[in-house]
């Protein structure tokens, strides 16, 4: 069964870091854009970033200059170091992946990220 692990979530100051790692299982094509989008609470979910198989990455403008993604195709996995974090990035971290030869995207259970002010 597909699924997708995250990890890294928590607690922060505002002007520091986290890195959030999700792992991919279960399937064996590999995966084609791979990434995080973040819910704040009464919002809808927002794309943070996106990396294709090729690390060809997209970012929201919010995060441009602060946040890295990153992947490992051997391991299935993708990384998001967030730095100089501030208190409108917190909310719920959602990893995404589009499984090659998959008719839709799997989405992870999402991590919280809380950065006080």
């Amino acid at each position: 069964q597909m699924r997708l692990v995250e990890s890294g979530g928590g607690l922060v100051q505002a002007g520091g870091s986290l890195r959030l790692s999700c792992a991919a299982s279960g399937w064996i094509f590999g995966f084609n854009a791979m990434g995080w989008y973040r819910q704040a609470p009464g919002k809808q979910r927002d794309l943070v970033a996106l990396i294709d198989s090729s690390a060809s990455a997209n970012y929201a403008d919010s995060v441009k200059g602060r946040f890295t993604i990153s992947r490992d195709n051997a391991k299935n996995t993708v990384y998001l170091i967030m730095d100089s974090l501030k208190p409108d990035d917190t909310g719920v971290y959602y990893c995404y992946a589009e499984p090659v030869r998959a008719s839709s995207p799997v989405w992870g259970q999402g991590t919280q990220v809380t950065v006080s002010s």
